[in-house]
């Protein structure tokens, strides 16, 4: 990757003009002006902003420049390819189905039915879970697509169309677990779960597609620790889980500079009181839309980081929200 300096622009501007097939790295007199700034990167002869914060406090563009220059360390495949995008990640793609095929695997062995449909319902006082199992497939599928959108932003350098295959493969995998769920006795193939599984999925396209979103909102899971710290399953498991949006001021340029990009406005929903001791004691269920607020630790520790671990270290809070580091306030009882 080659960053020219201004100077080398101006002359490149005027070499262009007289000749638009001009061999940019042969010519000396531009040659002579290129160095290792902050400053425009030349890839494939297309220029683009890359600033190295050499002129004053980095911003989260320039964060977010830094992070595209890497991604397109690769060529940039220049037209979609749903078979090449798969090729190129079929290794991860194998790690995660492979996955969700071992947790599921067992019903196949636990008096399996012929495929049988059941509703559950949506977020009503009397489903199982007021909602937050329809939640948990909504994120589940989200996470699976944004990991995918990922690896194959890595793999082609961020090719046209590879939010809609990630998306694909995620609804796919998701798919087959319902499909799991359809011979077990006590369930059933539910139309409920595939909508919110691809509502995940529209999500995360909706996420990379949009310029920008992805540094301005954020779909987000809260655990709050109970006295066994996490319940793996089971309806105290949905009772630890908060889901949420998380708008960040650091991706709104007003906010950029000023103290107020640390702060993140929070929408989401959370139930309680709908666990079977609950209910056999009258209580009745809670569901709780809230709003509320937190630090964006993302930006406050993360930002600046020069290391690609270290940043994805970062990147996991895009998903994940630290116990006891936002608070909230019910909107509904």
């Amino acid at each position: 990757m080659l960053e020219v300096s201004p100077i080398g622009i101006a002359r490149l501007d005027a070499a262009l003009a007289q000749d638009p097939h001009i061999d940019l790295v042969s010519t000396t007199e531009l040659a002579a002006d290129i160095r290792q700034i902050g400053g425009p990167v030349f890839t494939n002869r297309a220029a683009t902003i890359a600033p190295a914060g050499i002129y004053g406090p980095e911003s989260s563009e320039d964060a977010k420049g830094a992070a595209i220059a890497e991604s397109e360390a690769r060529p940039r495949r220049p037209y979609a390819s749903f078979g090449e995008d798969v090729a190129a990640i079929k290794w991860e793609l194998a790690a995660v189905g492979g996955y969700y095929f071992a947790i599921n695997a067992p019903k196949l062995f636990d008096d399996p039915q012929w495929p049988s449909f059941q509703s559950e319902g949506w977020f009503g006082v009397n489903t199982n879970n007021v909602g937050i199992d329809k939640l948990a497939h909504t994120y589940s599928t989200y996470i699976v697509s944004e990991l995918l959108y990922a690896r194959l932003n890595h793999k082609t350098g961020g090719a046209p169309g590879i939010q809609y295959t990630a998306a694909a493969l995620a609804s796919g995998i998701m798919i087959g677990t319902e499909l799991f769920d359809a011979i077990e006795p006590t369930s059933g193939w539910s139309w409920e779960d595939f909508a919110m599984n691809t509502a995940g999925a529209g999500l995360s396209i909706l996420r990379n597609s949009v310029p920008d979103l992805d540094q301005k909102l954020d779909f987000r899971l809260m655990i709050t620790p109970n006295d066994d710290i996490y319940t793996t399953s089971g309806k105290e498991h949905f009772r630890q889980q908060r889901y949420f949006f998380a708008l960040k001021l650091a991706g709104f340029e007003a906010f950029e500079r000023s103290p107020f990009r640390l702060l993140e406005l929070h929408l989401g929903y959370r139930g309680d009181d709908f666990l079977a001791e609950d209910r056999a004691a009258g209580i009745r269920p809670q569901r709780h839309i809230f709003v509320g607020f937190g630090l964006n630790f993302g930006e406050l520790f993360f930002r600046r980081a020069k290391s690609p671990t270290v940043r994805s270290a970062g990147d996991v809070l895009n998903y994940f929200q630290l116990p006891y580091t936002a608070a909230h306030f019910n909107l509904t009882e």
